[in-house]
């Protein structure tokens, strides 16, 4: 019962000690809160994101599907689109039946020409921004879609009702649901070791940071104990005082922390980041993993105040600390980051064949290594500030007080030097496997950037008019369209047969070497051995009967549509070319004279390169390819492909570091000016005896410059070392990126010096003569 009597007057003391009190108080508990905000938002994310999934999966139109028309059947066609850069949701709905489903987030169906918007979009349509988007989608705007329909509140996404969707063709689905009752996709051995190295590296920071905020005031405070030790405290007594102060200022912080917590969850709400928005209200952290934050940091708080006090000796007559006498001893911080080798060095390779890690123990191994930074600074600092030498009197000064208490300094810049560290790791694994996930195309982008495709049949002559109308569009080049379906000597397994291709001469010149064309003509491609369009082993010869589509691309319970046709005789063969997508074609190609006008309604594709140079040209072919064509599918051409679970763990990152950095620039201002705050009278003694507050403020640089420098040091070295036990575990060789490394510890260094100079103005007002007044 001793130590909660004296944990209550140390909590006491953090409030009732005048203004200092509240000051020393308020400061630690501002530390605690950003820390413990941080740590709120990090414990919301898994499942705000798992809201995000849910949500998405609920609107899929993959489950439920049906054959037949029926009272409950609706039919779907994807219309998405892209609009200056941004990916916009579109599907066209039109019902079969009084009883078709509705989906998520509208409460009906819209009519032929409305479409329903979701709130992001008709901010978007209403803007100045969006006036070309006005044109694309020049329908009726009849509602909004709520939020359970959306899967963050900057999600683009619009339902379109439409008459022109008939259900004997594969533009539509035909479902009876909403949903997507497939199981997710998961995430491959690498990917998951991405994300747990990510997740550690990024809280490891905050719980050096709150470490850090307890121990704000310590040298006040350790006066403050030796004062109570005058007046009959034992050494014990003394100790667990100092640990209710800091528990006092840790519970303060927790409820600054669910403060600044809840503003930045309504701040997700007002802005996007890296596109991924987050609803307010799908923050929501876990009850467990609260209730572990709220039981942990007063908790690490006392456990840290405690540690501290192991080398100070608190006297009635003052404190004698240990660590001047004595140095810092070595052997157990290299223990830190040796045992957290040891326990990575089982996993090396075991990711190379898609194998699985234990997740505990790249946890405890990174953890182990990062803190083995936090613990081999202070020493490092002290090593090195020792052997420093004479100089200018800001020099002096600065070194001076680094060789009298260089702790404080190297605590004040742990958790940068453990960013830095954690960063330049996950940059190496991010560089390591980053190959696995990007792959070449095979597009080339010089032939053609755009590509226009529908998976409706239309008739070669209307073909030809879109390729027409999109050609003369503003910003377009050229154009080449066609069309293409099957052909076999049956008309029911269209597996067996080759590939039929229809589009003007100019279009069949991009698909082989033609050298003379007339309308009429067909052309058997020359066989290559293998081709990404061969299904069948039917080598098509001229005057061959063959049967045109038979039943391909028709969906199930559709009447199929067979044309009997005999290949010309006079087709000769040619050397096929690849196509701007990378693509071989197979089979024969035929201008539209060479086929019968029965056969004519198939699929179409069409390539389309852009005059880089005219504004908007992109989103000018979208619009030009929605008035001839409302249900065609516009994409860009690309050489690579990202995966996109890659990307989005990538984006994860991005988002975590940058709040990350945040936290510590600022919990790091917070503690700059609470050592300030310690020195004011040394400062005004310094001001009274003539010293300039260029020497002052320099000194104050160079004070923060030669902790920063060696922490840098050791984070390049530690995170180069856990990158390469990372690279090892997938198997992929030795690799640094030594301009994302620069980068990486440019940043931190940035965050120190922007930090140090926000902190010149309150150092100025402290150096005044009449700080030295006392009462």
């Amino acid at each position: 019962m001793n130590v909660f009597r004296d944990l209550r007057m140390g909590a006491g003391f953090a409030v009732t000690g005048g203004r200092e009190g509240w000051t020393r108080t308020l400061l630690t508990a501002i530390g605690v809160g950003l820390g413990v905000a941080l740590l709120l938002l990090t414990t919301a994310i898994p499942g705000a994101l798992g809201a995000r999934d849910d949500r998405g999966r609920g609107r899929d139109e993959l489950s439920g599907r049906a054959q037949q028309a029926a009272e409950n059947t609706l039919l779907i066609a994807t219309i998405d689109t892209t609009y200056k850069g941004d990916d916009i949701r579109g599907r066209a709905l039109r019902a079969e039946g009084p009883r078709a489903p509705v989906p998520p987030g509208l409460s009906r169906l819209p009519a032929p020409g409305e479409m329903m918007v979701s709130p992001a979009l008709a901010d978007l349509l209403a803007s100045k921004r969006g006036a070309l988007l006005k044109e694309r989608l020049p329908y009726r705007t009849a509602g909004k879609i709520a939020d359970r329909g959306l899967i963050g509140p900057d999600d683009l996404t619009f339902y379109l009702g439409s008459d022109a969707l008939t259900g004997d063709s594969n533009t539509a689905v035909r479902v009876t649901a909403f949903g997507n009752d497939f199981p997710a996709e998961k995430l491959d051995p690498r990917l998951l070791l991405l994300v747990v190295v990510m997740f550690v590296v990024l809280l490891m920071p905050v719980a050096v940071l709150i470490a850090t905020a307890v121990r704000f005031g310590g040298d006040r405070r350790d006066r403050r104990l030796a004062a109570l030790r005058l007046v009959g405290a034992d050494a014990r007594t003394t100790r667990w005082i100092a640990a209710g102060e800091a528990l006092a200022g840790s519970l303060f912080g927790l409820v600054l922390g669910l403060g600044f917590f809840l503003i930045g969850r309504q701040l997700t709400g007002a802005a996007a980041a890296f596109d991924l928005s987050i609803f307010p209200g799908d923050l929501d952290p876990s009850v467990p993993l609260v209730v572990l934050v709220v039981l942990a940091v007063p908790a690490a708080a006392v456990a840290v105040t405690l540690f501290a006090l192991r080398s100070v000796v608190i006297e009635p007559l003052g404190v004698v600390r240990t660590g001047t006498p004595a140095r810092r001893r070595v052997w157990w911080r290299l223990l830190l980051p040796v045992v957290g080798v040891a326990l990575l060095f089982p996993l090396i390779r075991r990711g190379a064949d898609a194998g699985e890690f234990n997740r505990f123990q790249v946890i405890g191994g990174t953890v182990l290594l990062l803190l083995g930074v936090t613990a081999l600074l202070p020493w490092l600092v002290e090593a090195m500030v020792a052997r420093l030498g004479a100089g200018r009197v800001s020099w002096q000064l600065a070194v001076r007080r680094l060789q009298l208490g260089s702790g404080a300094a190297a605590r004040s810049v742990n958790g940068i030097a453990v960013a830095v560290a954690g960063a330049i790791a996950l940059q190496m694994l991010f560089m390591g496997i980053e190959k696995d996930y990007v792959r070449d195309t095979g597009q080339d982008t010089a032939r053609a950037q755009m590509s226009v495709s529908s998976s409706g049949s239309i008739g070669s002559d209307r073909v030809t008019e879109i390729t027409d109308g999109i050609r003369r569009t503003k910003g377009v080049r050229s154009a080449f369209g066609h069309s293409g379906t099957r052909i076999g000597d049956r008309g029911d397994n269209p597996a067996e047969g080759a590939t039929l291709t229809i589009g003007t001469c100019d279009a069949l010149r991009e698909l082989a070497r033609i050298e003379r064309c007339a309308d009429g003509d067909a052309f058997i491609i020359e066989a290559s051995g293998s081709s990404d369009r061969v299904v069948g082993e039917m080598r098509p010869t001229p005057g061959r009967q063959v049967v045109i589509d038979p039943a391909y691309g028709m969906i199930e319970g559709a009447a199929p549509s067979r044309t009997p046709w005999r290949i010309p005789a006079a087709a000769p063969t040619v050397p096929g070319r690849a196509d701007a997508h990378g693509t071989r074609y197979d089979g024969v190609l035929a201008t539209p004279g060479a086929v019968p006008a029965a056969a004519r309604k198939l699929t179409y594709w069409m390539d389309v390169q852009i005059d880089p140079t005219v504004p908007d040209a992109r989103d000018l072919v979208r619009n030009a390819a929605a008035r001839v064509d409302p249900l065609s599918t516009v994409y860009d051409l690309s050489r690579t492909q990202e995966s996109r679970r890659f990307a989005n763990v990538r984006t994860a990152l991005f988002i975590g570091t940058a709040v990350v950095l945040l936290l510590i620039g600022a919990s790091l201002l917070v503690t700059m000016l609470e050592q300030l705050r310690e020195r004011r009278k040394l400062l005004s003694v310094l001001v009274a005896f003539g010293t300039r507050r260029s020497t002052l403020s320099w000194s104050v640089l160079y004070q923060t410059a030669v902790p920063v420098a060696l922490g840098l040091v050791l984070a390049a070295g530690t995170g180069m070392g856990l990158g390469a036990a990372l690279l090892g575990m997938v198997g992929r060789p030795f690799t640094v990126d030594w301009t994302g490394m620069a980068s990486m510890i440019g940043i931190g260094a940035g965050v120190v010096l922007l930090v140090t100079a926000l902190s010149l103005p309150p150092l100025w007002r402290l150096m005044r003569p009449d700080g030295l007044r006392t009462e």
